[in-house]
């Protein structure tokens, strides 16, 4: 201080210090936090000689998770990357409590991502992944909080399967659809069979109705443009041939 009084006004612009709108200043004074509130943003002052001070950027922050390779809990090995999404929440903690915020959070994802992978089984990472993702940042917050750091999203970016597990599933997805085609197609002819039949009955009701799709047929065939000849037999004539019978 003595120093700073003797050296003024020259010394002033040793003291001003300015941060940014998205940073914070903690600042030590021999050693120690002066104050467990940062400083900033605009302009804050600092004792020359006696305080030092680090920076934070509060800003949201993402990285990559590398493809780690995982043995699922129905034991099929699968290789799983992501992204995560954190920001600094109290830069006092993030400096005082953590060398290096930063890499300690990216070591900790991969080691979550495995841990929470490592008990689910391939349905589950394949249909749920919003799920698997949420206790990702739930276990990540709760183990980063200490340093200060709130993280915001974790996303799983990719599931690679092995090539052999990818054919195996493309055969049995064939054949389900096989089998409900085949389903789908019995269930139509027996629709049909129960349309047929109940339209015998009607039709053996009405001996009219029978000569009315005759001719309806008749109409049908002749409005083709082809070279068919059909000779029109009367149903009486054919009655009478059955009834001789």
């Amino acid at each position: 201080m003595v120093f700073t009084l003797a050296t003024f006004p020259f010394s002033i612009w040793m003291c001003v210090k300015i941060v940014k709108e998205y940073e914070r200043a903690v600042i030590f004074r021999l050693g120690r936090i002066t104050d467990r509130k940062p400083k900033g943003p605009g302009i804050f002052f600092v004792v020359p000689c006696t305080d030092t001070f680090v920076k934070v950027d509060l800003r949201t922050v993402s990285f990559d998770i590398p493809p780690q390779e995982i043995l699922t809990k129905d034991s099929v090995t699968v290789s799983v990357d992501g992204v995560v999404y954190f920001r600094v929440h109290c830069p006092v903690s993030t400096v005082a409590n953590v060398s290096n915020a930063n890499w300690s959070t990216r070591l900790l994802a991969q080691t979550t991502l495995r841990n929470v992978l490592g008990t689910k089984n391939l349905g589950e990472l394949l249909s749920d992944r919003e799920g698997i993702s949420r206790n990702m940042q739930e276990s990540l917050d709760e183990a980063t909080d200490p340093w200060g750091i709130k993280v915001e999203r974790v996303e799983i970016k990719d599931v690679k399967l092995p090539v052999q597990l990818q054919r195996a599933m493309a055969a049995e997805a064939e054949a389900s659809r096989e089998a409900r085609a085949k389903v789908i197609a019995a269930e139509g002819e027996m629709n049909a069979s129960r349309a047929l039949k109940e339209a015998s009955l009607v039709i053996a009701e009405s001996p009219s109705g029978l000569q009315l799709r005759y001719l309806q047929t008749l109409h049908s065939i002749a409005a083709e443009k082809n070279s068919t000849i059909i000779f029109p037999l009367p149903m009486d004539i054919m009655t009478q041939f059955m009834n001789r019978k």
